[in-house]
């Protein structure tokens, strides 16, 4: 993986500062007192997706370590998985294979590309900004963000972004965010084992605060089936409620159903590791180096 630019960002500046440009306040009446405050610094310690108890799943890493774990290491993902279609199994085979040989495939978060959701959700570190309006999450990597409107319609034409189009509304303690609209891309992917996606992708994420109990017993699980990686931001005098984000995807060119995951999130303090992308473009020989534009001589 190619080595990127970083430093400490003082990221509650940057909230802050977006605040104070959007009008409108966070839920202050108490007719919103039965709405969840999402608001803060939240952060994970694994890159993949929780699989659910019941149901159809994501992709999953079809390598085994000796602890019977996924070797994180290794991206092959199970092409003969039921819910991909024939034409995404041979995309996911064929990334597997380049990963078997000790290579790494392309894929947005090394080629500085957008990480489109659900991808995004890969994210260690992420930040809320609650409004009545809207919602905002920023994401540590490469200054990336969606914005998710409330109460509001899908219009009749949506134009293709990286992000999509994304609308919510609360259902008791529960988010509901229903993104659709989702641009597809040389390095687009659902996952980091390289599942595609269509432009028929359909997103929907529930958001909520889940007591911290429940939430370690499920982290615990998945940090131990895919791998821990070290958040280094996690508050550890923090015993309040976490988050969870349960999804479901429905894309019917690529998947034979609709599948559902979800990602869980303990509280963080910052300062965030910045991490840019472009700063640094050589991934010296593990996987192709980044095609971003770069200019022949300086422009100052």
């Amino acid at each position: 993986m190619a080595r990127r630019g970083s430093g400490k960002i003082a990221t509650h500046v940057v909230a802050v500062a977006m605040a104070g440009t959007l009008a409108g306040s966070a839920f202050g009446n108490e007719s919103d007192s039965s709405v969840p405050d999402l608001s803060g610094f939240w952060g994970r310690n694994s890159l993949a997706y929780e699989t659910p108890s019941a149901g159809f799943g994501p992709v999953e890493n079809a390598t085994r370590l000796p602890s019977g774990a996924r070797d994180r290491r290794m991206l092959i993902g199970d092409h003969t998985s039921p819910i991909l279609r024939p034409a995404a199994a041979q995309t996911v085979k064929r990334f597997g294979e380049i990963s078997r040989s000790g290579k790494a495939f392309p894929d947005p978060q090394t080629q500085c590309w957008p990480q489109s959701p659900p991808y995004i959700l890969r994210a260690q570190a992420t930040q809320i900004i609650q409004q009545r309006h809207q919602i905002l999450i920023l994401y540590e990597q490469d200054h990336q963000y969606r914005r998710i409107v409330l109460n509001e319609a899908h219009p009749s034409q949506v134009r293709p972004s990286w992000y999509g189009h994304s609308i919510g509304h609360f259902e008791g303690d529960t988010l509901v965010v229903d993104t659709v609209g989702v641009k597809v891309g040389p390095f687009s992917m659902i996952d980091r084992l390289g599942t595609p996606y269509s432009e028929r992708l359909h997103l929907v994420e529930r958001f909520r605060l889940i007591d911290r109990e429940t939430a370690e017993a499920v982290m615990a699980r998945n940090e131990f089936e895919n791998g821990r990686l070290e958040n280094s931001t996690a508050d550890p005098n923090d015993h309040g409620k976490t988050l969870q984000i349960q999804f479901t995807v429905e894309d019917p060119v690529t998947f034979t159903v609709p599948w559902s995951a979800s990602v869980t999130y303990r509280r963080n303090i910052d300062p965030w590791d910045e991490s840019v992308c472009a700063e640094n473009l050589h991934s010296y020989g593990v996987s192709p180096d980044p095609q971003v534009p770069v200019a022949e001589k300086p422009d100052f």
